[in-house]
């Protein structure tokens, strides 16, 4: 007897419906084709195991497990469950009437329990697009996928209440979305703004960064705070949309991360990779491909401290992703595009020992050196961020002040009123400044004559891309924004200049 079941597997963060064909017939074998991974050619014994648990069991016949489409390899232990409910039904041991109804996915333990998948959220989505009654997944993998609308999600912590789902028993409902604030947490604690004492031009750069979602880079001494601000950063980003929930929470999903027991990721990422990470952690790949950190912080921040201590090739694969916010990753065996909508947040030092410029003399190092040290960021990537930012040593008597700085939560309300003033501008087509398209640019940053002779100055005694021009007016509509100025002013681009002044002199060394 033929039967089908359905599953799925990812490709990037898109599903595809895998087909479970399995044909009981006399004779004495077992066959498992379709390009399966040594993951999947092991499910037999878990199976076997696990069926005993029901009093059931792999029958002692001529068994032939298809999974199409044929040419796409199968990975992983998700296909248990559908490979076992398939055999369940081609051996007539249980007469399942709305088995195709369903996308199934789990991997079986021993003593028939199911154990969570990755994946589950793409493939509930896919599911609803393929016009299935239902997904069934191991129970803390349904709770991800709860909030996909138009499709009942059953979670299951056996078999035998995967056997009563399809039986229509009301044993198991379909998991309800947890409404929870805040959603899944992905890091520690937060610091307050008002716990940054002075730096108050360091504290507006990045209160501009959030608003626009802009890239910046904080360039200063050791001990003047610049890790501590980036990290205060996330505590003044806006709140992800719906839509830019699912997008990060999908990423998370098909990486296994296990952020999603609480329901939807509604908290933006905040990856801080160490300067020893390589390639294939930042950009992802790998032999099972898996998305790297600047996927990983997609809709968030990607914070390199340090940034010049990195391996130079490791920093320029950084550029491609930042302007077309994907990454594809081409290998042998595959072929993905991961998204890569992160805002990057950068610290470094000015020089290798960190003091130069500094007063008393501290600086041991040599002019060859410091200019050294500075062209480990390249000029194209340098171009391709918005704000940069020199950070000096919080003077004594505002270090031992008692009074507090502005919070984060105040700071956050301008960045909120700012984001919904841009939502509303780009109709939901993009929703940061920083996205603007260069053909999208004369109409959304129009200046006057008299701020468009100011800029020609400016990009002539700088000595500015045409790339940093474009990043003046975006980070000027920004700060237009803060100010709810429909129109980019003379001061507005002003003050965006300021933050290209360090651009000339890392260029000078």
């Amino acid at each position: 007897m033929l039967r089908r079941t359905f599953s799925a597997t990812c490709l990037g963060v898109d599903a595809i419906t895998v087909t479970v064909e399995v044909d009981v017939a006399d004779g004495i074998n077992f066959h498992l084709v379709g390009l399966p991974d040594s993951a999947v050619r092991e499910s037999q014994q878990r199976i076997s195991t696990a069926l005993g648990t029901l009093g059931a069991r792999i029958p002692g016949k001529k068994i032939i497990v298809n999974m199409a489409p044929a040419d796409l390899k199968k990975e992983g232990s998700s296909f248990d469950l559908a490979i076992a409910l398939g055999i369940l039904a081609a051996s007539g041991q249980y007469s399942f009437l709305n088995l195709e109804d369903f996308m199934i996915l789990g991997e079986l333990a021993l003593d028939g329990s199911l154990r969570p998948i990755s994946g589950a959220l793409p493939v509930a989505e896919h599911a609803r697009e393929e016009g299935f009654k239902g997904c069934i997944f191991p129970q803390l993998s349904a709770i991800e996928a709860s909030e996909i609308e138009g499709i009942d999600v059953f979670g299951a912590n056996n078999i035998q209440e995967v056997i009563s789902i399809l039986y229509g028993e009301e044993v198991v409902s379909p998991v309800k979305p947890i409404f929870k604030r805040g959603g899944a947490r992905l890091g520690s604690e937060t610091p307050d703004f008002a716990e940054i004492k002075g730096q108050e031009s360091a504290k507006r750069a990045l209160e501009i960064a959030a608003a626009g979602s802009h890239n910046i880079l904080l360039c200063g001494p050791p001990g003047a705070g610049k890790t501590f601000m980036a990290k205060a950063l996330a505590g003044i980003l806006p709140e992800m949309t719906t839509k830019e929930s699912i997008e990060t929470s999908k990423i998370y999903s098909v990486a296994g991360k296990g952020a999603l027991s609480d329901g939807l990721i509604r908290e933006r990422p905040f990856r801080s990779p160490h300067n020893s990470a390589s390639i294939y952690a930042i950009v992802g790949g790998g032999a099972n491909a898996r998305p790297g950190e600047i996927s990983l912080a997609h809709n968030g921040v990607l914070y390199l401290d340090e940034i010049a201590e990195y391996q130079r090739n490791v920093l320029e694969v950084l550029r491609q992703p930042m302007e077309d916010r994907s990454v594809s990753i081409s290998r042998l065996k595959y072929k993905l595009s991961y998204p890569a909508n992160f805002m990057l947040v950068a610290s470094m030092n000015p020089c290798p020992c960190g003091f130069f410029g500094q007063p008393g003399d501290r600086c041991t190092c040599t002019p060859y050196q410091v200019h050294r040290y500075r062209s480990r960021l390249s000029g194209p990537l340098i171009d391709r961020i918005d704000l940069l930012c020199e950070v000096n040593p919080v003077p004594s008597v505002l270090l031992t002040a008692e009074t507090l700085a502005e919070s984060s939560s105040d700071i956050r309300a301008r960045v909120e009123r700012a984001r919904a003033i841009q939502r509303e501008r780009f109709n939901g087509d993009i929703l940061a400044n920083s996205q603007i398209s260069p053909s999208e640019l004369r109409i959304h940053c129009k200046i006057g004559k008299r701020e468009s002779d100011f800029l020609a100055d400016v990009i002539e005694k700088l000595s500015l891309s045409a790339r940093a021009y474009s990043r003046i007016l975006k980070v000027a509509r920004t700060i237009a924004d803060l100010e709810s100025s429909k129109f980019i002013s003379l001061n507005h681009l002003a003050e965006a200049v300021v933050y290209r002044g360090l651009d000339r002199r890392e260029r000078n060394g």
